[in-house]
């Protein structure tokens, strides 16, 4: 194994090759924000497009592209109602089921909640997602200092620097991500940006490695620990996912609600622009200034909104799947700095 300075970043954003701007728009900004930032830049480049390009007035006049324009958008924010309604019944059926699925799930969750007890060493787990993703994470910090108390009469030099080296990560870590945990609250991005920033693949990976490559080294009292910690750390990847899970279902959700009320007025506007509104005559000037690209611009701009809240939403949720598709000890980022394992 590396050193500790060759270990990958705890952090999300030490992980990924991206701006530290950029990610922060991608995830930690409100998707209000994000979905008027989208916004901003449509009508922006509308406006600049109705004014800047030549003969623009000549091709609004002629009422053939204008017309196309909002029968195009009226088409897309159908399609994309529609495709909210997919998006509601994939929730909705995880949901549904017949009661011998849903007594598995029960069981599932409650086995779950019982091993989590276990580890955090209380008589039931922790109710709140937060709570109990902090408790594993408390847990995993101390188990690491006891596994490196544990070692630290070995003899074998090599042993104790991993040791030390795997439990000053886990301990970094695990401070960090409990105070980023302390207060928040399910629904907000708060809990699954805490949870995806303890590298707990990693660190399964490394402890796991000393485990089988000190075997021998290792005392019952150093395999207890290491035991103990490897169980904790395993517990907490499927908690995650499963509060990853829930929290995409919420975020669904809110994006279904969020399309289909903007999908009202953008209907609405687009419906008007085409049946009612005559570009061949229609004219709009103040102050010797034709307004008629600006009326374009905003009756687009207030179409396009279901797509932008749409992508709002999706560029969050598709950017946590990407950097947190696999469960387990497996790194999937290119990366020279995990150990190559010798076989026979």
């Amino acid at each position: 194994m590396s050193d500790g300075d060759d270990a990958p970043s705890d952090t999300l954003r030490g992980r990924v090759p991206e701006s530290r701007w950029k990610l922060w728009f991608m995830l930690e900004a409100d998707r209000w924000l994000v979905t008027g930032a989208f916004v901003a830049l449509v009508f922006l480049g509308f406006l600049a497009a109705g004014y800047g390009l030549p003969h623009v007035m000549s091709s609004i006049r002629s009422g053939d592209s204008v017309d196309t324009l909002f029968q195009a958008l009226t088409t897309a924010t159908i399609t994309g109602v529609t495709l909210v309604l997919t998006l509601n019944q994939l929730v909705l059926s995880q949901e549904l089921g017949a009661v011998g699925d849903q007594r598995e799930r029960m069981q599932g969750a409650m086995e779950f909640r019982e091993d989590v007890a276990d580890v955090l060493g209380s008589p039931v787990s922790p109710a709140r997602p937060a709570q109990l993703l902090r408790g594993l994470v408390e847990i995993a910090g101390r188990r690491a200092e006891e596994f490196r108390d544990a070692v630290a009469d070995s003899a074998d030099e090599d042993l104790v620097a991993e040791v030390a080296d795997l439990e000053n990560s886990i301990t970094e870590n695990a401070d960090q991500v409990t105070s980023e945990l302390d207060g928040a609250e399910f629904g907000q991005f708060e809990v699954v940006s805490a949870a995806v920033d303890f590298n707990y693949s990693w660190k399964l990976f490394s402890a796991r490695y000393i485990g089988e490559r000190y075997d021998e080294e290792l005392s019952d009292g150093a395999r207890d620990s290491l035991e103990s910690l490897v169980k904790t750390l395993e517990l907490f990847g499927p908690a995650r996912e499963h509060f990853k899970t829930l929290y995409f279902q919420w975020e669904l959700i809110g994006l279904s609600r969020a399309v289909l009320g903007a999908a009202v007025p953008a209907l609405v506007v687009s419906g008007v622009m085409v049946a009612f509104v005559d570009t061949t005559r229609l004219s709009v000037v103040l102050a010797g200034v034709q307004l008629l690209p600006l009326v374009v611009t905003l009756a687009a701009t207030v179409a396009i909104v279901p797509f932008m809240v749409l992508l709002a939403y999706v560029l969050r949720i598709a950017t946590v799947t990407k950097h947190t598709l696999s469960i387990g000890p497996f790194i999937l980022r290119d990366t020279d700095r995990v150990q190559e394992v010798e076989w026979e």
